[in-house]
C-alpha cells in the first residue's frame, strides 16, 4: 500500500516534469521564428535584406568602404568555404563582385545553405546584394568543387561614420530538410 501512495504523490510531479520539458522543445523550436521577429523590429544583427537591384545611382568616388568577408562552416559539415579575398575597397553605390569557394569533402552529395550577416548591424541596410550564392541552397556532389559569386553595393546614404563593415557567412548542412521537402511533395 505504501507503494501505491508513493506512486500517486509522484504522479503530479512527473507530469509536471514532462510538461516543462515539452515546454522547453517548444520554447527551443520556436527561437528561430522570434529571433527573426526581434532582429526585424529592432534592426540589430546584421540581417540582410534580400535581392535588389542595382540601377545606376552616383559613385560617391571621395569616400572609401572597406568591406571585409569572413565565413564559416558550421561543426560536422565536411565542406571547405572560403572566400576568394579577405576585404576589398568599395566606393558608395558601385556594382561589386566577389567570388566565394565551396567543396564538398565528403563521399556523398550535400545540400548547402548560407546565412548571411553584416557587422555594424546598422551597415546591413545600405547593403544590397544584386545576386548572392546565399539566395539558393547548394547541392554539391561528392568531391563537387564550386566558383559562387556575391555582387553587392552600399547605398550612398551609409552613414559617414561606417568606413569598414563585415559580410560574413555561416554554412549549414540542410540535405536532412532538403530530401524532407522532397519526400512530402511526391
Amino acid at each position: 500500500m505504501a507503494d501505491n501512495s508513493e506512486k500517486e504523490t509522484n504522479k503530479p510531479l512527473l507530469i509536471r516534469l514532462v510538461a516543462i520539458i515539452g515546454g522547453m522543445f517548444l520554447f527551443a523550436y520556436a527561437l528561430v521564428p522570434l529571433y527573426n521577429v526581434f532582429c526585424d523590429i529592432t534592426g540589430i544583427n546584421g540581417k540582410t535584406r534580400g535581392q535588389a537591384l542595382y540601377q545606376n545611382v552616383e559613385i560617391d568616388k571621395q569616400r572609401v568602404v572597406t568591406v571585409e568577408f569572413l565565413t564559416n562552416v558550421n561543426r560536422g559539415m565536411p565542406w571547405e568555404f572560403r572566400s576568394l579575398v579577405k576585404s576589398i575597397k568599395v566606393h558608395p553605390g558601385e556594382l561589386n563582385e566577389v567570388q566565394f569557394y565551396a567543396k564538398n569533402r565528403s563521399k556523398q552529395d550535400i545540400v548547402g545553405q548560407t546565412i548571411p550577416s553584416v557587422s555594424p548591424g546598422e551597415a546591413a541596410l545600405y547593403l544590397n546584394k544584386t545576386e548572392c550564392f546565399c539566395f539558393d541552397q547548394q547541392r554539391l556532389k561528392a568531391g563537387e568543387e564550386v566558383d559562387m559569386v556575391v555582387k553587392f553595393y552600399l547605398d550612398a546614404d551609409l552613414p559617414k561614420d561606417i568606413n569598414r563593415l563585415t559580410l560574413s557567412y555561416q554554412l549549414f548542412n540542410v540535405s536532412d530538410s532538403f530530401k524532407f521537402e522532397v519526400a512530402t511533395s511526391k
